[in-house]
């Protein structure tokens, strides 16, 4: 009866079941780093950026609504709708960007959140916010 014992208490020593964390070298986090902020700062870039365009074109079509039929009015909301939907997008690719730094900086860049195994390096390679690993993916998108 003390087989059951001493398994609970090696999966408490190695934290519950989780393999331990390789630690990356500094230049591994430095380059995971500066790729991650080089993105970052390209979304946010973009993201001003259509938001000034779609400012513009609200105003626009403000100024030019005077006869409007109603297949022009549901042109232009068709047309807002797109917008909105890139604008939304933009905003949830620098939210996911901000978060894989986050999680850089608490130690948990390249492992999933759901199994905590690690992620491939050619998951994250491809897939730099990636906070699943292949098959945990792959479950969530059966469901």
């Amino acid at each position: 009866m003390a087989e059951p014992a001493e398994g609970a208490a090696r999966l408490s020593k190695a934290g519950a079941g989780t393999p331990p964390r390789r630690s990356r070298s500094a230049g591994e986090e430095a380059e995971i780093r500066a790729a991650l902020t080089a993105s970052l700062a390209e979304l946010t870039e973009e993201y001003d950026q259509t938001m000034v365009e779609i400012t513009a074109l609200q105003r626009g079509r403000l100024s030019d609504s005077a006869g409007d039929d109603q297949a022009d009015t549901g042109t232009k909301t068709g047309e807002r709708e797109q917008e909105i939907t890139l604008v939304n997008n933009l905003a949830d690719r620098v939210s996911q960007v901000e978060r894989a730094l986050e999680r850089l900086d608490e130690g948990g860049y390249g492992w999933c959140e759901r199994c905590g195994n690690a992620i491939p390096v050619e998951r994250l390679a491809a897939f730099p916010i990636a906070t699943l690993c292949i098959p945990c993916k792959q479950l969530a998108e059966r469901r």
